[in-house]
């Protein structure tokens, strides 16, 4: 691995200019739940080189967190400006180093591991609880010694080992388990649960201790934690495509009562604990301090992989 800490700023990138075309995304059948890629009608100015006219291939993925940033992307006037599929945020890592996707919603952690440009603005970070990222244990923390993972988002994995080293001085045993609350503290002491699956239980009516990691950080650290951020190949990683995102972002916000009704409610959550965690607990756009606070990550990713 590069010994060099990547700092969370923008490097010079060449302009890059795509034709447009429409692009078409469905819900399958069982709803917003199981988005999937499905028909595409590609209308392209120019078929002699599919590699200089297509559009940007756009990975994002399906938790709730990240409907606000693509709304523009889906509903909006960046429809058609982006080529749109959905994954949980390790695939979206993983299609990106394939080749698969030019741009995604990337865990922070992948940052040390792929040669990717960050599309400065929006991502999903917090500054506090965030509610979705849960760590649920029948010990004390300092005791934990086999923990299930829901290995979905590698950055909330990385973020328990640091908080669980750096704060209660545990290193403990993890395995790769499906996001089912029982099962995962039946087989070990503490469970990791990320995304929707940690908005469907209620901590308070929990009988285990519940550690909320974005909250942690925070007192650990005084900054912001970013979970994802936009990145992806150099080309695409430009001021005018930066500009797009944001915009899609600011639209979405602006439509949470649509967001509501049609990513919350199917979820089978609260309409009142998606409007809190969309607006009180994820921050979408970021500033210095996040980016402070995802330097501050990385280093300390660094460092335990260093050990590892």
């Amino acid at each position: 691995m590069n010994d060099n800490i990547p700092e969370a700023r923008r490097k010079p990138k060449p302009q890059a200019n795509h034709a447009q075309y429409a692009s078409t995304l469905k819900c399958s059948p069982a709803g917003p739940l199981e988005w999937r890629q499905a028909t595409r009608v590609c209308c392209y100015l120019s078929t002699t080189d599919a590699s200089s006219t297509r559009l940007p291939r756009v990975c994002a993925v399906s938790f709730l967190n990240t409907v606000p940033l693509i709304w523009g992307m889906l509903h909006g006037e960046q429809k058609e400006r982006f080529d749109l599929s959905l994954a949980i945020p390790a695939e979206c890592a993983d299609r990106l180093a394939s080749g698969e996707a030019d741009i995604g919603i990337v865990p922070a952690v992948e940052l040390l591991h792929q040669d990717l440009e960050i599309l400065r603005g929006t991502g999903i970070a917090s500054d506090g609880a965030v509610r979705s990222i849960l760590l649920v244990t029948k010990v004390a923390p300092a005791s934990i010694r086999t923990l299930a993972a829901d290995s979905s988002s590698r950055a909330s994995v990385m973020l328990s080992r640091i908080v669980l080293d750096k704060r209660y001085g545990a290193r403990p045993r993890y395995i790769s388990r499906p996001p089912r609350l029982r099962a995962m503290l039946a087989e070990c002491d503490a469970a990791l649960l990320i995304g929707d699956p940690a908005l469907r239980i209620e901590p308070a009516a929990l009988e285990y201790e519940c550690l909320d990691l974005g909250e942690i950080w925070t007192q650990m650290t005084g900054l912001p934690m970013v979970f994802a951020v936009w990145a992806g190949k150099r080309e695409f990683a430009n001021p005018a495509t930066e500009r797009l995102f944001v915009d899609s972002c600011r639209f979405g916000k602006a439509h949470l009562d649509d967001i509501i009704q049609e990513h919350v409610l199917p979820r089978g959550l609260r309409a009142e604990l998606g409007r809190e965690y969309l607006t009180r607990h994820i921050i979408s756009e970021l500033g210095p301090r996040e980016y402070q606070g995802l330097d501050l990550y990385l280093k300390y990713a660094t460092e335990h992989e260093r050990r590892a």
